[in-house]
């Protein structure tokens, strides 16, 4: 991958309208009007406490995966929030940033074809994106975005040992698979995190967090299935210190191999695990 440029945006930015990738080589396969009465949008936000406009966005996806503009008329959506790592060095080290987030957005550059990685991002299915501070464009993605039906999951939840989190998944995934495969994704994050920012672009601002990606597993990878098939398998996530089941859920997502999603749904923990 060719080097690329960082930048913390605002939403007054000149990126900061809506971009939508036309893809070709889907996976799915779903009536017009399934996709009409269909699950979740998956709203995914890029960020960093490291950026200045950073905040502002995450209190916008916070609104959003509470409710908040259900008078609109807007479909469901499951909210992740990954932060990234690429800010660390300007005084600020995230304690939610990972690697691993930093290489799940560099994929959406390639996929979306975008010359530049910023926070706060926004990418709604993966197929579309904007600056995660205007409400507007977000919502307007959200509101456009192609619909599938969520996933028909079950979950049981076992701790193997008191440093790790085992849930076992089985369902159907409702879409139908060709042979371009899709994989099964299980994110576990987590809500209500605040953090006392004492250095870097945030100094002195006291910052909340909710639907933070804490750890990211594939369940697995399909190929050339029904969307009535029954899908069985196994994620491990270790945890935490201070992982506290009644502040975690999982979000399950079907995701092309361009990073298209094609189903989501998401469950609370339970509070006993």
């Amino acid at each position: 991958m060719a080097p690329r440029l960082f930048a913390c945006f605002g939403k007054s930015a000149s990126s900061a309208s809506p971009k939508v990738a036309e893809r070709s080589g889907g996976t799915a396969d779903v009536a017009a009007e399934e996709q009409r009465r269909g699950g979740a949008v998956l709203v995914e936000l890029f960020s960093s406490q490291g950026c200045a406009t950073s905040p502002e966005a995450e209190l916008l996806v916070s609104r959003l995966g509470r409710g908040d503009f259900g008078e609109m008329g807007l479909p469901p959506v499951v909210v992740l929030a990954h932060h990234v790592d690429y800010w660390d060095y300007m005084g600020w080290k995230d304690p939610f940033g990972s690697s691993l987030s930093t290489v799940r957005q560099k994929a959406f550059v390639e996929a979306l074809n975008m010359d530049t990685m910023f926070t706060p991002q926004v990418v709604v299915q993966g197929k579309a994106h904007c600056v995660g501070n205007d409400e507007t464009a977000l919502l307007g993605l959200i509101r456009d975005a192609a619909r599938f039906p969520a996933p028909t999951f079950q979950a049981t939840f076992q701790r193997p040992s008191p440093d790790s989190l085992q849930v076992s998944l089985t369902g159907a995934l409702r879409t139908k698979i060709d042979s371009h495969g899709a994989s099964v994704m299980v994110a576990l994050y987590e809500n209500g995190l605040v953090t006392d920012c004492t250095r870097g672009e945030n100094k002195g601002r006291i910052l909340s967090n909710d639907f933070v990606v804490r750890k990211l597993e594939k369940l697995c990878t399909v190929k050339d299935i029904s969307a009535k098939k029954t899908l069985s398998g196994t994620v491990n996530f270790p945890l935490w210190e201070g992982f506290n089941a009644s502040k975690c859920s999982l979000a399950i997502f079907v995701e092309s191999t361009s990073h298209q999603i094609f189903g989501s749904q998401n469950f609370e923990l339970p509070n006993d695990i």
